[in-house]
Order: C-alpha cells, then sequence, then structure tokens
C-alpha cells in the first residue's frame, strides 16, 4: 500500500503530465497510463520531489522545452528560485512550472517577477490545484488553443478584432491549465443537442 504523501505525488504528477499533452508537449505514453504502482516502484515509497522533475519538449519545435519543478521545501524561499532559474539558464529553457507544497515567500514572489523581466515565464501551481484534473471533469468542455497562424484566419473569416471576441481571464483556471498568455484565442468545443457540436472562441485577457 503506498504511503499518502507517494499517492498524492502521483496523482500531482499525472495530472501534470495530462496538462503538458494538452498544452502540445511530447509526453510518453508510459507516463500518461501510469498507475499509482509503477509510480511507486520507480519513485519510491517516499518520493522525494526533486526526482520528479520534468522536462518535455514541444511536438512542434523540439528545441522549445518546458521544465516542471517539485521544490521540497514547503514555502519556497528565493534560493530555491534563482537555483531553478540558473538551471533553465544553462539548458536553455526558457518556460517552467513550479508545483508548491504551500505558497511562496513574498520576497521569493518579487524573485519570480525578476525572472520574466529576463524573459523566463515560471507559472506557479499549488500541489491542491494538481490533485484533481480540472479537465476530466463532466461539465467542461473541451479546449483548444489556436495557433497565431490560425487566429489570424479566424478574425478574417468573421471580420472581427480580437477584443471584440468573448472572454478569458489570464487567472481563469482553465487558462491557468492550459498556460494561455494574453492575446491568444482558444476554441471552446461543447456538445449540443440540436447542432450535435457548438463552437465558441475566447480571447485570454
Amino acid at each position: 500500500m503506498s504511503s499518502d504523501k507517494c499517492n498524492r505525488l502521483f496523482r500531482v504528477r499525472k495530472t501534470v503530465h495530462k496538462m503538458l499533452a494538452a498544452r502540445g508537449y511530447l509526453v510518453s505514453a508510459k507516463e500518461l497510463e501510469r498507475d499509482a504502482e509503477s509510480f511507486a516502484e520507480d519513485f519510491g515509497e517516499e518520493p522525494r520531489r526533486e526526482n520528479l522533475t520534468i522536462m518535455a519538449p514541444k511536438r512542434d519545435d523540439p528545441s522549445e522545452n518546458i521544465f516542471v519543478f517539485f521544490p521540497d521545501e514547503e514555502k519556497v524561499g528565493v534560493k530555491t528560485i534563482k537555483d531553478l532559474a540558473k538551471r533553465m539558464k544553462e539548458e536553455n529553457v526558457y518556460r517552467a512550472i513550479i508545483v508548491v507544497q504551500a505558497s511562496l515567500t513574498p520576497f521569493a514572489k518579487q524573485s519570480l517577477l525578476e525572472c520574466q523581466t529576463q524573459k523566463f515565464c515560471i507559472e506557479q501551481f499549488q500541489e491542491t490545484e494538481l490533485l484533481v484534473n480540472i479537465v476530466d471533469h463532466v461539465l467542461v468542455p473541451e479546449h483548444i488553443l489556436l495557433s497565431d497562424e490560425e487566429k489570424r484566419t479566424l478574425l478574417e473569416r468573421y471580420k472581427v478584432k480580437d477584443t471584440q471576441l468573448p472572454r478569458i481571464q489570464m487567472h481563469d483556471p482553465i487558462a491557468r491549465y492550459y498556460g494561455m498568455r494574453r492575446g491568444q484565442v482558444v476554441r471552446i468545443i461543447r456538445p449540443s443537442e440540436t447542432a450535435g457540436r457548438y463552437v465558441t472562441y475566447r480571447l485570454c485577457v
């Protein structure tokens, strides 16, 4: 029987892998289908968070990678942020997700903002937000991020400006799940009793 910590980290990491796949990163079938047993076999009954680090390449541009870090301390401090940013710089990776157990210290938050000015995009999620995969919920319709090219085609076809589209806030849980940036457009496909499917678009603001 796996420990609570092991089970918790298994669930969090599985959600992260699904989230990366949904964002267009290459994730192995082994990780997407992994069960708690194989997780415990690979990482032990008391997994060390530093061993859970993930690095995944973008499907359509293998030179673009993302890191996912699982810092060990409960409240992440400045030193950890600096160490992670240093590792990103060394490996030429400009995007990362930090999965924290509780929170960041005020100084660590400040340090994160400083990283943004150096072109690093570091998102932060709490473990509790990732225990359950929100897009697996029956009420959440399918979301597909449009490329810049697809966005242009859409706006030309409907002769609208992106600001005329309905909006989704950047801090919305779904927008965060897909790592949406301001100005990106997402296609939302809902089942419809009359039309079979009902498609809408939203602009991230």
